[in-house]
């Protein structure tokens, strides 16, 4: 489905408005990856997995949330940090992270999984809170708040615990939900590129209520991501691009196996 984009200007070494980029995409070739043009190069987005993703960048290469058999990353470039949403086992598993992230790929994390972590991976990682920010290896991060906002889910990802994180990549702003409801703080997002947001039930949101806080903050793209429900079936795409509209692309990337579910 092809849908219009936000104009996105982008100029050689900088960048004139944030939040209006023109955006032009190429299928890259292996992994089913995009990329997307940035201040001074571009960027390669990499769906591994169900909340997995990887950016190939001109700086960095940014791992999030990697979970599964550490061979699952051999043929993707080796990461230069490593971020972890929060908690659960489909997104946080040590020994995944130990092994990807050797002896001193710096790794961060929110409060509650820096907790968790052994000694040796504590000693290269850095913890960061709801609403605050940082800046690792030139890329902007800002913790954003992830938590159920319904009240037969509250207990799944309670408020002040969980991040999504937004991160600006040589100027490009990308969203990443982590498990989250459509929070206030997810509709007050501005200037946001790419967005991948989750709906899964009944841990995180239905189609209707992401797509609903997808029209909120207009992505110029999104990529619905986590979206294998308790059941094992799949949220429906379809509805979900159809109830976005055309003020945003939504893209399915290659999360389940290379099955394409829209």
């Amino acid at each position: 489905m092809k849908l219009t984009r936000r104009t996105l200007l982008i100029s050689g070494a900088a960048i004139a408005g944030a939040s209006s980029l023109n955006l032009s995409m190429a299928q890259a070739a292996a992994h089913g990856a995009d990329t997307y043009p940035t201040a001074s190069g571009q960027i390669t987005v990499h769906p591994v997995d169900h909340a997995t993703v990887i950016f190939e960048t001109t700086g960095p290469v940014i791992y999030v949330d990697p979970v599964g058999d550490a061979a699952t990353y051999a043929d993707y470039p080796a990461p230069d940090m490593i971020l972890i949403t929060h908690e659960h086992g489909d997104h946080f598993n040590v020994d995944t992270l130990t092994a990807l992230a050797g002896q001193g790929v710096p790794i961060l994390v929110n409060p509650a999984v820096y907790e968790k972590l052994p000694e040796g991976l504590k000693a290269q990682a850095a913890q960061i809170a709801n609403g605050e920010s940082t800046e690792l290896q030139g890329i902007g991060i800002e913790a954003i708040p992830a938590y159920n906002i319904t009240e037969d889910r509250l207990n799944f990802h309670p408020q002040g615990r969980d991040n999504g994180y937004v991160l600006t990549i040589d100027g490009l702003r990308v969203y990443l939900s982590g498990d989250t409801e459509a929070t206030p703080e997810m509709r007050a997002l501005q200037n946001i590129d790419v967005a991948f947001v989750c709906m899964n039930l009944p841990f995180t949101m239905g189609v209707e209520q992401a797509a609903s806080g997808v029209q909120e903050f207009k992505p110029a793209v999104v990529y619905p991501y986590h979206y294998r429900n308790k059941d094992k079936t799949f949220s429906d795409l379809e509805a979900f691009a159809k109830i976005v509209g055309d003020d945003t692309e939504v893209k399915t990337g290659n999360w389940y196996n290379g099955a394409d579910h829209v």
